[in-house]
């Protein structure tokens, strides 16, 4: 469902190279699938073939109730929390969703931010429409989701009375502990769980994703199901016949080669928040010790014509990895034109076709500029696919961690600016840091 294409590599990585890391690809699988593993994070190796059904089901049947009851569904999130859901709303529906006249509500995310004038605009769009909201966190205590959920809570009591705003209220959240799960059962609120053994960057397969995805009118049990043929082809050592492994492998030998840079370049809009996903999986996997390839992403052709200068001629610490799917469901036919007559030469073509060749005439000309490029392939854009697409990279993004000798399931640099922004803010037990923080302030 998903190939990796190796062509325009060749002048780039000899194939000693592979025959040098695959020992280390070795390790790295036997330890993932280890009991001495990270055992408190790799629920989600598993995941696509032991979740659990009675959760899944009623989280169908809570989408159901939404889709029937709710012009617009709030989610509330940051992070790991909303990044996967809105990546595969628009993989699967469009980057237009909200936009678009549909059967389903409209999508809206919040609490990833801390800019009240994102949170009015939301705030404004649902005056006089039916709302649901799905607040998502596993503690309740992250800042910026916490303000968003005591904003809409008040807003929602206020239209809808306590009683009735509670049976439109749904918390993803801890199974047992934490402020978000207490306040769920104080007031009775539809809860789903965060299966505790998966992170935030690894949960878009867990309530946390589906349940917005199913909201949108996708199919999750397709989505699942790919993820599920993902586990079953991705457990094979053999480099080639393994491309996920293969793909591990190449980041981190052209990383070795001082590639600190990947450049993930899609050629379809509605694919970009795949990209957001993307960079938040391996840059807060990799990005620790010193180490790491800096991820970012890219629309073509759109990006060509602002970055596609410094990708071609600028600094060579960059490689590309190209995702290219064959169809997408939707085409246009360029009709004559008697205005512009030099673009004659399209007339008949349809614009997948053109999207291909921009692809393709890309990907040489980055390669002969001296960019490693990596394409991976799919043939469309469906649930079995995005599942497959998921799990994929999941488990690409820890194998490379590991072989490059980092934990790919914490992330201690992220708790920096947290105990700042605590203190800052005066929360209690922060005071001496609050002191030390003003001084250096004083001095900028």
């Amino acid at each position: 469902m998903l190939k990796l294409d190796c062509r325009h590599l060749k002048n780039f990585i000899a194939s000693h190279e592979y025959s040098t890391i695959k020992s280390q690809i070795e390790r790295a699988h036997k330890f993932l699938h280890s009991e001495e593993s990270f055992c408190d994070n790799i629920g989600w190796v598993e995941l696509p073939r032991n979740y659990d059904v009675l959760e899944f089901n009623k989280i169908i049947e809570v989408a159901k109730k939404i889709q029937k009851d709710s012009d617009i569904l709030v989610v509330v999130g940051i992070g790991g929390s909303y990044i996967g859901a809105r990546a595969a709303i628009e993989f699967l529906k469009s980057d237009l969703y909200n936009n678009l006249p549909k059967n389903t509500p409209d999508i809206y995310f919040v609490g990833n931010s801390a800019s009240a004038s994102s949170l009015s605009d939301v705030l404004e769009l649902c005056k006089d429409k039916r709302i649901s909201l799905n607040v998502i966190s596993k503690s309740g205590t992250t800042t910026e989701p916490a303000i968003a959920f005591s904003v809409f809570k008040e807003f929602m009591e206020k239209r809808y009375g306590k009683k009735d705003a509670c049976s439109r209220i749904y918390c993803t959240t801890d199974i047992e502990d934490g402020d978000l799960k207490s306040i769920a059962n104080e007031n009775g609120y539809e809860t789903f769980a965060i299966p505790r053994n998966v992170g935030g960057r690894f949960s878009v397969l867990t309530a946390v994703g589906l349940l917005p995805i199913a909201v949108s009118g996708a199919n999750i049990s397709e989505l699942m199901r790919g993820a599920s043929i993902a586990h079953d082809n991705l457990l094979d050592e053999d480099l080639e016949k393994n491309h996920c492994y293969k793909y591990a492998a190449i980041r981190n030998i052209l990383y070795r080669k001082s590639k600190q840079i990947e450049v993930m370049a899609f050629f379809e809009p509605r694919f970009s928040f795949l990209g957001k996903w993307i960079e938040q999986l391996f840059g807060e996997s990799e990005g620790k010790d010193h180490k790491g390839i800096f991820p970012t992403s890219m629309i073509f052709s759109t990006d060509l014509h602002s970055m596609g200068q410094f990708i071609q001629d600028g600094s060579k610490n960059i490689f590309e990895t190209m995702l290219f799917i064959d169809h997408v469901g939707k085409d246009i036919t360029v009709n004559d034109n008697d205005q512009i007559k030099s673009l004659d030469f399209l007339k008949g073509k349809t614009m997948s076709w053109i999207n291909k060749k921009v692809f393709e005439s890309t990907a040489i000309a980055h390669s002969d500029g001296f960019v490693p490029t990596l394409i991976l392939h799919a043939k469309d854009a469906f649930e079995t696919t995005l599942g497959y697409i998921f799990y994929f990279l999941e488990k690409a993004c820890a194998i490379s961690s590991l072989v490059m000798g980092v934990n790919p399931f914490d992330q201690p640099g992220v708790e920096s600016y947290k105990k700042n922004m605590f203190a800052l803010l005066g929360k209690a037990g922060y005071e001496s840091r609050k002191e030390i923080l003003i001084k250096k302030l004083n001095k900028c």
